[in-house]
Parts: structure tokens; sequence; C-alpha cells
């Protein structure tokens, strides 16, 4: 099976393809260029290097999020287009599971983080069981502080992984019991993608067409924020 995964949810973009379990080829671009310019051309560099067309996919995989609110608009708008064309079925994957899937394997608990904008952080914890992926909580969003606090009163050694611990690296390097991966680990990557989405769609978990798959979005966008904090006001105004 030739599964093509996306990944767009933080500042790096990445397609890969998997074929049959073992990883063909991947590319990813992680500068600050946008997702709409890098990854169509990234998508036809792979298709070539790895000498299949779209008709030779299977299966799509892609990062539903949480994320970048551009960039899962963007992942998500290529594959519906592709799932459409070619009737193929879609694997949901969040982005966190993603970036823990990077450390499978090792016996520390993982704690896996997004930038939220402001001091928030989205994160969800996970730990290797059986050699699987197993979540300990679900998705949320909280200040970075809280975070290193609820860390710290755990007292347990955790790994810390993901676009959020560049922004407070400062912060969190002065916690003893935080270990924060290499950079190969500590980035979203399609080919963790394609690799959970395999599992997932042998289990028959999470699997969408092109009418359903929706991006998670946890939060409102800044834009509709700001949209209602003015229509509040103007309706205050209203009023007096």
């Amino acid at each position: 099976m030739n599964i093509l995964g996306f990944d767009t949810s933080t500042k790096a973009a990445s397609v890969a393809l998997l074929k049959d379990d073992v990883l063909v080829g991947e590319i990813l671009i992680n500068d600050k260029r946008t997702h709409s310019q890098k990854l169509m051309p990234m998508l036809e560099s792979l298709f070539k290097l790895a000498n299949v067309t779209a008709d030779d996919i299977d299966l799509l995989a892609v990062c539903i999020g949480p994320g970048s609110f551009t960039g899962l608009r963007i992942a998500m708008a290529s594959v519906k287009a592709m799932a459409h064309a070619k009737d193929l079925k879609v694997v949901a994957v969040d982005s966190l599971e993603s970036l823990a899937f990077n450390m499978l394997g090792v016996d520390k608990k993982i704690i896996a983080i997004l930038d939220a904008q402001g001091s928030k952080v989205y994160t969800a914890s996970y730990k290797t069981q059986e050699n699987e992926l197993k979540n300990l909580e679900e998705i949320e969003v909280m200040d970075i502080d809280e975070l290193l606090e609820r860390i710290d009163k755990d007292g347990e050694e955790v790994i810390l992984l993901g676009e959020g611990v560049h922004k407070y690296r400062d912060k969190i390097s002065k916690q003893a019991l935080i270990e924060i991966p290499s950079a190969d680990k500590n980035i979203s990557k399609a080919s963790s993608v394609c690799t959970i989405a395999s599992e997932k769609y042998r289990k028959n978990v999470d699997i969408h067409t092109h009418y359903d798959i929706l991006p998670m979005y946890i939060r409102k966008s800044q834009a509709e924020t700001q949209y209602e904090e003015k229509q509040k006001k103007i309706k205050e105004a209203s009023t007096k």
C-alpha cells in the first residue's frame, strides 16, 4: 500500500511516501516561506524522485492539527482535492501524537507542545507501552508556566518536544526534570503522520472521506476572536 502523508501544522512543511511500511521518501522544509509556496513544489519533487504518480497512491494521511490555522487549511485543501479526484480514503493524525511518535520507544513520559500564541501552548502527554504510543492526557491549551509548574509538581522526568520548545527554551532549560530531544526529533514530520496512519488504517480508526475530514482547531483563530470583540463593542455602544 502506498500512503501519501502531509503535515503543514507548524512552520515546517513536509510530505512523505510510505510503501508497504517502508519510507520511500520525505521532503521537509522549515523556513519562513508560506506553505502555499512550498507544498505543491515539494509534492511534485517527491513524486518525481520516487517515480510515482497520484494514480499510484492508495491512501492519504494528513495532520489535522492543532497548529497554524492557515497551514492546516492548505494541507486540508490539497488532501480533500486529491481524495475527491482519486476516490481515496484519508486518515486523520493530530499534530501532538505525530510529534510524540518521534520519540516512540523511550521510557520517559513524552510531552508534546505547540505554540498557541501569547503565552499559551497546545499540549498532550504520551508514553510508550508495548511499542505503541499511548495517550495519557487529552489535548488542551494552557499557559506555559502552568505546564512547567505541573511538571515540577509531578516530579517525573519527561521529554518535552515540539515547536513550542524553541519559543520557551530559556524557561524550559531551567527545569532539571525536562529533556529536550535533538533537532531531528523536535519537528513535525509527514513520515510520522504516514506511519501512524498505516497503523490506524489497520485498526479502522480515524478514517475519513473528502466530505468529512476536518481540521482540529481546539481554539478560535485570532481573527475570529478580534471579530467577536469588535462586534461586542459595537453592540455595547448601540445600547448606550
